[in-house]
């Protein structure tokens, strides 16, 4: 399950950086394609190449204006804006290796940005899973634990928590660079349902003690409780439509022929993850009032289908109450 051995075929790339010389490569080049071993089943890489494309175009921008935000409104923090605003670095970095990752594999050939390309998989792999998590504890302690999350609030304990994640990340991303460890991918597998399982039992309990506080009608609930409701909700969706696909894969590699799970499953899989690094900073973009530095018209022009489904929502829910 190691990404670097399905995207792009790339272990045909991976090996042609560690056996080819400088005077045979040119001539094994001649006979690499993009869709190599998968010419019968292009549909899933195609997918996956899609949206990469997707979060260089509009995931990079998205992320960087997230930092600018969150950096922008300092001075009033959110205690899980440490959390947001690593994540929103790290799917840039993400999202500005694909550039370079297309660049290696058709001009430069190079081992030493290969390694790099592998080295931010792993950022991939780990950064975001993790700091959703932080994000989900955040929030599962500030509704359920309203007096220890008080006494939680300096800035140390996220930065404890955050260096925690940037030193698994690392590690784990430098064991993918360097590879040849035995059943490595056994860690992210266990990594993605740990986490999941964490994220969807956490917001689920909070979204029951919220759902719960409230009064007859949706405004009677305390305006902190509605925002961390919306929070709560909104990073539910982002895990089950980015998540649920590889818990709900991935598992049952053994069902699948090789062929397909190596063309169809895993690109797949890994697309549905990848794109995450769009939807996560979009869906934080919704969420805001006003968005600092774009004007209101590109704002509302922006967001105009979001408020469109929540007018809908509100309109439907007015009879029963």
């Amino acid at each position: 399950m190691d990404r670097y051995f399905l995207l792009l075929n790339l272990t045909s790339v991976s090996a042609q950086f560690s056996h080819n010389t400088t005077v045979n490569v040119n001539a094994t080049l001649k006979h690499f394609s993009v869709f190599d071993g998968c010419e019968r089943y292009v549909e899933g890489i195609l997918f996956d190449l899609t949206l990469q494309m997707i979060n260089v175009i509009v995931g990079i921008p998205a992320n960087l204006l997230v930092i600018a935000i969150l950096i922008h409104n300092r001075k009033e923090p959110s205690t899980s804006d440490l959390f947001l605003g690593c994540l929103a670095f790290m799917d840039a970095y993400f999202g500005s290796m694909t550039p370079l990752y297309f660049l290696n594999l058709y001009i430069w050939h190079s081992k030493e940005v290969w390694s790099a390309v592998k080295f931010s998989f792993g950022v991939k792999d780990t950064s975001g899973p993790l700091f959703l998590s932080c994000i989900c504890l955040d929030r599962f302690v500030a509704v359920l634990f309203p007096i220890t999350f008080g006494q939680l609030k300096p800035i140390k304990y996220r930065l404890s928590l955050t260096l925690l994640v940037f030193c698994l990340t690392f590690a784990y991303s430098t064991a993918k660079m360097v590879g040849g460890l035995p059943n490595f991918e056994k860690v992210f597998t266990g990594e993605v349902l740990a986490t999941f399982t964490w994220m969807v039992i956490c917001n689920g309990s909070i979204l029951w003690v919220l759902k719960k506080s409230r009064g007859a009608g949706k405004d009677d609930m305390h305006p902190m409780k509605k925002k961390a409701f919306k929070m709560v909700l909104s990073i539910l969706r982002i895990i089950i439509f980015n998540y649920l696909p590889l818990v709900a894969l991935f598992p049952f590699e053994d069902y699948y022929s090789p062929d397909v799970f190596r063309c169809y499953v895993q690109p797949v899989g890994f697309a549905f993850l990848n794109i995450s690094s769009t939807i996560q900073p979009l869906v934080y973009l919704s969420r805001l009032e006003k968005v600092p530095f774009l004007p209101d018209a590109c704002i509302k022009k922006f967001t105009s289908c979001i408020t469109i489904e929540k007018n809908k929502n509100i309109s439907a829910q007015k009879p029963s109450t």
